[in-house]
């Protein structure tokens, strides 16, 4: 079974003064989230669509996506965790507690505030699961990468034909994934920025698969006007 697990627990605080986290702002009449969470609802690959997000936020979700899709049994609202793996893991648990886990047991999760992530992207997430245990979206760096220890010198500038710049959404085989979460040391897990990170601490092959420069991560104001200039271009 396949299950899309939608995380939005990030606070905004990169995009200004609010009073409520990025992922429910109005964008063209709808809030983000509800873009997002559409483009996985409507895909028949999907058991589950889980939506995590702050415990203040649980039912303020509901709400908000029963208005914009109804009654809707395939959507799960619950509560994520401390950070973004703690996050994941908590839609893992929920997988295994109702659903059970087997070998073939997917998990495809992606950011709440990446609405413009498409059918193709999705779906090749998916079918790399054919062969790998790990999957990440990644799109080419077109801008040459810096590496500075300190921050204050150059250290290294690494070969751009071989760097990416990851995305989402990451998909992974749910048994797998807890099995390396579980083997992580603290220190381990504070140094983690996003699952797929797991995959690459222990050595597991972590397959590619190509994203859009328009599947944008709405972080700050700039990409907020980015995102109704895009929905803007597609009316």
């Amino acid at each position: 079974m396949n299950f899309a697990a939608i995380l939005a627990g990030g606070k905004g605080t990169r995009m200004g003064n609010m009073d409520k986290p990025k992922q429910y702002l109005d964008l063209a009449g709808k809030p983000i989230i509800a873009y997002t969470v559409e483009k996985f609802l409507v895909m028949p690959e999907f058991e589950k669509v889980l939506v995590l997000c702050p415990e203040a936020w649980v039912q303020p979700t509901r709400d908000i996506l029963e208005k914009a899709f109804g009654a809707n049994d395939k959507l799960v609202v619950i509560q994520g965790g401390a950070d973004r793996n703690g996050t994941v893991m908590n839609a893992v648990a929920y997988i295994e507690e109702n659903y059970g886990v087997d070998d073939e047991t997917v998990i495809c999760t992606h950011d709440s505030v990446r609405p413009f992530v498409t059918y193709r992207i999705i779906k090749e997430n998916l079918d790399a699961m054919a062969s790998y245990d790990a999957c990440d979206t990644v799109i080419p760096a077109t801008d040459t990468i810096v590496v500075s220890e300190g921050g204050k010198e150059i250290d290294s500038i690494p070969e751009r034909s071989k760097m990416y710049q990851g995305q989402t959404p990451q998909t992974f085989k749910v048994a797998k994934l807890k099995a390396l979460q579980e083997s992580l040391t603290q220190e381990e897990k504070q140094i983690l920025t996003d699952a797929c990170k797991i995959s690459v601490l222990r050595g597991v092959p972590c397959a590619l698969v190509e994203g859009e420069t328009f599947n944008l991560k709405i972080t700050y104001p700039s990409d907020l006007k980015m995102a109704q200039a895009l929905l803007g271009m597609e009316a």
